[in-house]
């Protein structure tokens, strides 16, 4: 139930970043910049209220923040162009392939049946993604989507070690807003900086919701159940989001559901149910 409740906060976060950018309400990089923002300071408040201190070093930090700024403006740039259904799509298919790596490097063996699963996933991704067809994306943004898979992928992994998972995610979301306002600031100054002035009130206001609460709240809560979850399941289970993603895009943004779409959508839960019911 935990992982569930994940999974439909990771899928909002794509909603809230799409309706945001999709009329101008606010820019992509000042989207990334108050998202993580205000997820820093959610979890920060979260670690005083219980009265523990928040410790900034510790191994493993540096790969947590790097990964963690790669993820969320990777992540708000690529929805410049691309429906919230389809990123996440091509979001989740990256962390699978990332998080599968990081697995095999540290010894885990996933059963056949596994391995099945996570094939014919990735290969319902690459068939949406395949170059020189009428319905395929943006190659630019799906290109920075990647990269933001890539980044959840390692911010996924890193976090699996953790001790304290709501004090590691605090502490990593306070070191990326403090180095995201620093550049934000740095660019002002050489009068390049991002257009957080012309933001409107819903803009900023689906930027903050976005980052305290489906995404500050929810990592702390993945951060929590990962150490429970085997690496190359945890993976998987992660291609339900897109799912999520497009029922609600179609829903609520009225994003056109192609069959081509479908048909990749249908590869990838099949192969997560085939992979989260291994046996083994």
């Amino acid at each position: 139930m935990l992982t569930s409740l994940t999974m439909i906060a990771f899928a909002a976060n794509s909603i809230l970043n799409r309706v945001a950018l999709a009329n101008g309400d606010i820019d992509a990089v000042a989207f990334g910049v108050v998202r993580v923002c205000a997820g820093a300071v959610m979890l920060v408040g979260l670690v005083y209220l219980r009265r523990r201190p928040l410790s900034f070093g510790g191994p493993g930090r540096a790969v947590g923040v790097v990964s963690l700024l790669l993820y969320i403006f990777g992540f708000s740039l690529a929805y410049q162009s691309l429906d919230a259904g389809l990123g996440a799509l091509i979001l989740f298919g990256m962390v699978q392939i990332t998080m599968f790596a990081g697995s095999l490097i540290g010894g885990e063996r996933p059963a056949l049946q596994r391995w099945a699963g996570a094939i014919l996933a990735f290969g319902g991704l690459v068939w949406l993604l395949w170059p020189g067809q009428s319905a395929a994306p943006s190659l630019g943004h799906a290109l920075l989507m990647a990269a933001a898979g890539i980044g959840w992928g390692v911010y996924s992994l890193n976090g699996r070690g953790t001790g304290d998972a709501l004090g590691a995610t605090a502490a990593n979301f306070a070191l990326a807003a403090g180095i995201a306002v620093g550049v934000v600031i740095i660019a002002g100054m050489m009068g390049a900086g991002t257009s957080l002035a012309s933001a409107s009130t819903f803009g900023f206001g689906m930027a903050i919701l976005s980052g305290a609460v489906t995404s500050g709240l929810g990592y702390a809560l993945w951060y929590t159940v990962l150490p429970q979850l085997r690496g190359s399941t945890a993976a998987v289970a992660q291609l339900t989001v897109p799912v999520i993603a497009m029922a609600a895009g179609a829903v609520l943004l009225s994003e056109d559901l192609g069959m081509r779409l479908l048909i990749a959508a249908l590869l990838v839960l099949g192969g997560v149910l085939i992979a989260v019911t291994s046996r083994r």
